[in-house]
């Protein structure tokens, strides 16, 4: 049995994502991201070619951990500056009929209470579309942006969000009864009060005695993605995500991160298959082998070494600044993203990685592998990682904006179809529907416990 692969397109509120310098490029749109008709059109790209979802980064705070100053995050415009994503998706949803939109947004600098009614509407507004990532942060930066001296530690940031969850699986499965809404105008009830109930929360972290604010929408919970690959993200990842999004710059960087979710999956009680993991990767295609091989040295030369250096050290905590151009590498702790220097360091055992390489490297498509061919030679390439590796998709990123989302949907979506990889048609449904054929989540996950 042939795998159907999912593919969601990979972006960010901000001028330069994963392609630090590309914003340069003459055919490069991104610097219109403050402008409404920018994400409509892509929406509308990216809905002609059948794709499941728009995934939306984000990060709170700056990449100030290179030469321990945010300078070269600014001149390169490194993610930075950065507007809202979770605002971009209703104008989308407008535009759109089946198109999912999984937006990032970080538990550790927001309360669960107003959180949950921001979801519930978006829930509603899209039509059972919309999925959270859920992320606890990285930098040191957004700590200080909202008072603090740091980050809580790496692993106490997850024992945080364990309760955070359930707070908010309470308030979206707990407070409001399925028929609560009455909207009865002759009896003059809008709601039944006896079938909307107060949650109580006494946690460790969170304490809460309230009703949601909002009437159940689609999908009452969101789609949750998660995009932690340390061994205590992976934890949470098998506990609570419905997918999961990796990064490593080979496959066999990636296949241990894909075995250990699908234990994780396994040890919290849950079905291995309800975990759909989902691998960065950054294509570039041309209408022929030569074509693409043209972009990509084309591109290179748009490219900022020093950009990307800046966000590969916001990644792993690490200033490269401090290393020479030919130092090797090596893995240490620190308290932000625990993966990012893994899969250049311990993941692969085959491969060291110097500054210079891991600056070319993640000049173009950040952690991921760049995909370099025409429609056909990157459709066999997609498939190939899928069947080696077990994911059962991608996160695709641009280099230039729209062109990459454009060869993305004319010349390697026609070719996984022709192969039976892809879907020729939406399902109907919410975003959940669509992916996983329910309307809410099964009984073995966290969610389903506290159901009315």
């Amino acid at each position: 049995m042939t795998t159907e692969i999912l593919i969601n397109a990979f972006h960010m509120n901000t001028v330069g994502h994963q392609s630090p310098g590309l914003w340069t490029h003459p055919r490069d749109h991104a610097r219109h991201y403050t402008d409404l008709a920018y994400w409509a059109d892509l929406a509308r790209t990216l809905e002609r070619g059948l794709i499941d979802g728009l995934f939306l980064a984000d990060v709170l705070g700056v990449y100030d951990v290179y030469g321990s100053t945010a300078d070269a995050a600014l001149r390169n415009g490194v993610q930075v500056p950065v507007n809202d994503p979770s605002l971009l998706i209703p104008a989308m949803a407008m535009v759109t009929e089946n198109l999912g939109f999984g937006v990032t947004c970080t538990l550790s600098f927001e309360p669960p209470y107003p959180f949950a009614r921001r979801m519930s509407t978006l829930d509603h507004l899209t039509k059972g579309r919309v999925g959270w990532n859920i992320v606890t942060g990285y930098l040191d930066s957004a700590a200080k942006g909202m008072g603090e001296r740091a980050q809580v530690g790496h692993d106490r940031r997850y024992d945080i969000a364990d309760d955070y969850m359930q707070v908010v699986y309470k308030l979206w499965e707990g407070s409001w009864e399925d028929d609560a809404v009455v909207a009865d105008k002759a009896t003059r009830v809008f709601a039944d009060p006896a079938k909307v109930h107060r949650v109580r929360h006494d946690g460790e972290f969170y304490k809460l005695d309230a009703i949601h604010l909002s009437e159940p929408s689609p999908q009452r919970t969101p789609l949750l993605f998660q995009a932690g690959a340390s061994g205590r993200g992976r934890q949470f990842a098998g506990q609570h995500a419905e997918c999961v999004f990796i990064n490593g710059p080979t496959k066999a960087a990636i296949k241990p991160y894909v075995t250990g979710l699908r234990e994780q999956a396994a040890a919290a009680g849950r079905d291995p298959s309800d975990l759909k993991i989902l691998a960065l990767a950054t294509p570039i295609i041309g209408r022929t082998s030569a074509e693409a091989r043209a972009k990509h040295a084309d591109y290179t030369r748009y490219v900022s070494h020093e950009g990307a250096l800046a966000l590969m050290s916001g990644w792993t905590g690490v200033d490269l600044s401090k290393y020479g151009f030919d130092d090797v590498v090596r893995y240490e702790k620190t308290d932000a993203n625990h993966s990012a220097l893994e899969s250049f360091t311990t993941a692969d055992p085959n491969r060291t990685w110097t500054v210079r390489e891991i600056a070319e490297k993640v000049a173009i498509g950040g952690r991921s592998p760049v995909i370099v061919g025409s429609g056909a030679e990157v459709a066999e390439e997609m498939m190939s990682w899928v069947d080696e590796t077990g994911i059962d998709g991608f996160n695709l990123a641009y280099v230039v904006m729209p062109e990459s989302f454009t060869d993305l949907v004319d010349l390697v979506i026609p070719e996984l179809q022709a192969r039976g990889r892809f879907k020729t048609a939406y399902r109907p449904g919410t975003l959940r529907e669509k992916l996983f054929g329910r309307a809410r989540l099964p009984h073995n996950h966290p969610a389903a416990r506290v159901r009315v």
